[in-house]
Parts: structure tokens; C-alpha cells; sequence
């Protein structure tokens, strides 16, 4: 046994953790186990991987095949994108779809069914597999795609590890001329302008906006919105486009220690704002930045989340309608505003049409994420949000999630019940079960 929580550091529970090399030692320690729920690196925030039993699939990472010509990789399912990466992106190819870190397996993000900062023009990763092979209750390995065994290929994507252990992945990916982003930034003075050009820009290809939770007034929402797409080799500055793959060396942080909880107060959130608004480049200014600068700046400090103290952390993000997005985004900034229990880390996206499968979060409107500490303040606020979301049609990210009830998980996701009844077909001896899923009532 020993001691396991996911990165917003809570719950922490006392587990059996199983790694694995091959599928073989997989199949024969899975005959032993009656309840299990699989998990990679561990980075969604709250208890969706974590059981009694814990199958790791971080050491099944290895790349099987990759056909340069068309894209497609098919790897293991505990490979983490970061390694896709590094082999990929030399060879002048990328994922069509990245979550904020990198650190992240490819089986928990097809099981998360995750989303990046193109959900607006290119959906969520399902879109883009060929197809998935699944490790099933009953022993067996089965291949499913959006053209074979479609039920559980749509319940596993976005299926948060309930209907089985995701084995292998084949996945098609986007070719680039290089490994750099052209960002443009725009400094907007409230909500209203940053939604109005989120809108204006909407055929960019990657938009997400920085925004300051504690602003109030004619100044709610004040945003840093960063717009980007993939640099051709004729953008790049002479130096670079010589060598338009390689990224420059850069010495990786880590926070060795849990900062006192005291550190992070709303003093401290409003001075970070502050700083990060007024530093932040001149609105309409352009530049050419590294892929790892643009989609994961907070994986350059790793052991990041120690900076919420022992206490842990959660990230509430929520997603509304497009319709009800702008007056349920104000009242929602406006109950944090007044609160002062304001976040550091406050990111606002615009996301496309429903991507489908399992209990995926997207919807077609405006998503916004928020890192609160676990104290007993930010829980009472972070009802109250939960009623505005409800309000106003939203729902909550199922892979951020660690503390919402079963009632509000059945009145914000509609299509909870049709997700219970095909996992109880495809589970039928309930082996797949997580906190998270007990929690909400998911599974008994």
C-alpha cells in the first residue's frame, strides 16, 4: 500500500498501486482483482483515478508505429505526451488536440476526453482517433472506433476510466513546418471585450485568455487574451528557421517544498494580477514563441501545485451555452469578485460544438478555470457557483472535479443516465469504480 492523491494534492488515500510492462502481466494480475480503476500520471486534480486498487499504466509508454506519411501513431496507452512530442514534432508533426500540460498520458487524455485551446475549430481528442483498443471486465482486449464496437469506443472517450483499461491508441496528428507558435496578444478592459473578441477572432486557430477574477465594476473580466497558430518556416527569424524544430534548452524549476497556506491570500492574488496585466506585452504586439512557452507555461515549474500549501487545491471549471455564456460568466465574476476568495490561475477559452462520447465536458459556449485552495471559505463559494452553473445550463469538468454532489452532476450533465446504463452493460460486474464515480453515483 501506499499513499496516493492526484495533483490538486487531495483526497489522499492509501491504495495498491499495480504498474505493469506488458498486456500479458496486465491480464494476469486483472483475473485477481475485483474493483480497480486505471491511472496514469495523475494529474487530473480530484479522485477520478483513485481506488483501493490502482492499475499504473505509466511504465505500458512505448510507441508501437508511426506512418510519417500520414500521421498516424499508434502508441501504449501510458506513453505521456510529452514523449509524442519529442518524437514527433522533429519529424514535423503535432497533436491536433493539447490539454495545459504535457504531462499527461495518452489513455487518461482519451479517458478525460480532453480539450485545448482549439476546441473552437477542432474539438476534443476523440476526433482524432482511429481507434482505441480496450481491456473489458471480462479479461478481454477489444478494438472499438466510430466504425466498430461504436458503444464502447463513445463511452470510453470521456468515460473516465470506467469501462475498462485502455491498452493501445491510434491517433492522427497535424502536420507543422515548425516547432514554433506565432502569438498575438490583446489586452481587453472587461468581459464584454474579451468575449467580443474571442468572436472577432474566431477562425484563429488557439485563443485562451488570462483573466483577473477580482477585478470589479466596469473592470469585470479584465482579460489578457493570447491568440496563436503554428509558424511557417517563413515567419521565423533567420537563426530559428534553420533549425525550425529544434526548441531552445531552458533549465526546468521545481517548487521543493509546500508553501504555508498563508502565502496565498487575496492580497497576493490581487498583487499577481496586477503584475501579470501590467507586464503582460502591449495589446496587438506579436511574437514567435516556443511551443512548450505558448501551450504549457506552468509545466516549466514542476511540483507547481505544492504552492497551495499541504492543504491541496481544486480547479473549478465550468462551461456554459453560448447564449448564456456572457450574463452567467458576469454573475459568476461578480460572486468570486465579492468574495475576494479570487484564484492565480484564472483561464477563459471559447469552445466549438459537442465533441460527444461519455460524459464529456465540452459544449458549444464559454468555459472558464479557476484554481482554489481547500479551505472552508472557497468550499461555500464554490457552492454557490455551483448554483449559477445550474442556473444558467452549465456543467462541471468531470477530470478537474473533487467535490461536486450527485445532484448537481445529475441536473448539469443530461446525458448521465444513458452514460450509466451502457457502462452497466459494457461493466456488468461493476469492476471499473473510482472515488469520483462513487461519489457521484455513477456506479454503486
Amino acid at each position: 500500500m501506499k499513499r496516493v492523491s492526484n495533483w490538486g494534492n487531495t483526497p489522499e488515500i492509501n491504495a495498491k498501486v499495480i504498474p505493469f510492462h506488458t498486456s500479458g502481466q496486465l491480464k494476469a494480475a486483472f483475473q485477481q482483482l475485483k474493483e480497480l480503476i486505471p491511472r496514469g500520471m495523475g494529474r487530473c486534480y480530484g479522485d477520478s483515478a483513485l481506488n483501493n486498487t490502482i492499475i499504473s499504466t505509466t511504465e505500458f509508454n512505448r510507441i508501437l508505429s508511426f506512418d510519417n506519411e500520414k500521421g498516424v501513431l499508434v502508441c501504449q496507452s501510458g506513453i505521456t505526451l510529452e514523449s509524442i512530442l519529442d518524437y514527433c514534432v522533429p519529424l514535423g508533426w503535432f497533436l491536433p488536440v493539447t490539454p495545459g500540460t504535457k504531462f499527461v498520458t495518452i489513455g487518461g487524455a482519451v479517458a478525460a476526453n480532453v480539450h485545448g485551446k482549439n476546441h473552437h475549430v477542432h474539438g476534443s481528442i476523440s476526433q482524432y482517433l482511429e481507434y482505441v483498443d480496450v481491456l473489458c471486465a471480462d479479461g478481454d482486449s477489444v478494438r472499438c472506433s466510430r466504425e466498430k464496437n461504436q458503444d464502447l469506443f463513445n463511452m470510453t472517450c470521456g468515460g473516465m476510466g470506467l469501462t475498462g483499461v485502455i491498452l493501445q491508441v491510434s491517433l492522427k496528428l497535424i502536420k507543422i513546418e515548425s516547432a514554433y507558435i506565432k502569438q498575438r496578444t490583446l489586452k481587453t478592459q472587461n468581459l464584454n471585450e474579451v468575449m467580443d473578441f474571442f468572436e472577432s477572432y474566431h477562425d484563429v486557430t488557439y485563443s485562451v485568455a488570462w483573466i483577473d477574477c477580482l477585478a470589479k465594476g466596469v473592470s469585470l473580466g479584465k482579460s489578457v487574451l493570447m491568440l496563436g497558430e503554428h509558424a511557417h518556416v517563413s515567419e521565423l527569424p533567420i537563426k530559428k528557421a534553420k533549425k525550425p524544430f529544434s526548441l531552445p534548452k531552458k533549465g526546468k524549476k521545481r517548487l521543493p517544498f509546500f508553501l504555508p497556506n498563508f502565502v496565498l491570500n487575496t492580497f497576493t492574488v490581487k498583487l499577481f494580477n496586477f503584475f501579470y496585466y501590467v507586464f503582460s506585452p502591449r495589446s496587438g504586439s506579436e511574437k514567435i514563441v516556443d511551443y512548450d512557452t505558448y501551450f504549457y507555461p506552468l509545466d516549466h515549474i514542476q511540483d507547481w501545485n505544492k504552492g497551495y500549501g499541504k492543504r491541496g487545491f481544486t480547479q473549478y471549471q465550468c462551461v456554459f451555452p453560448l447564449s448564456e455564456s456572457k450574463v452567467a460568466l458576469t454573475e459568476l465574476l461578480t460572486e468570486i469578485s465579492n468574495s475576494g476568495q479570487g484564484s492565480f490561475l484564472a483561464v477563459l477559452k471559447r469552445f466549438g460544438k459537442e465533441s460527444g462520447g461519455g460524459l464529456s465536458f465540452p459544449m458549444e459556449g464559454y468555459s472558464l478555470a479557476l484554481d482554489f485552495p481547500m479551505t472552508p471559505n472557497t468550499l461555500m463559494l464554490m457552492d454557490k457557483l455551483d448554483g449559477i452553473v445550474q442556473k444558467y445550463k452549465g456543467r462541471l469538468y468531470l477530470a478537474k472535479d473533487s467535490r461536486m454532489s450527485d445532484q448537481v452532476f445529475e441536473a448539469t450533465y443530461s446525458e448521465s443516465d444513458t452514460f450509466k446504463q451502457s457502462v452497466k452493460q459494457i461493466d456488468a460486474q461493476q469492476k471499473f469504480s473510482s472515488l469520483q464515480s462513487r461519489r457521484l453515483k455513477i456506479k454503486d
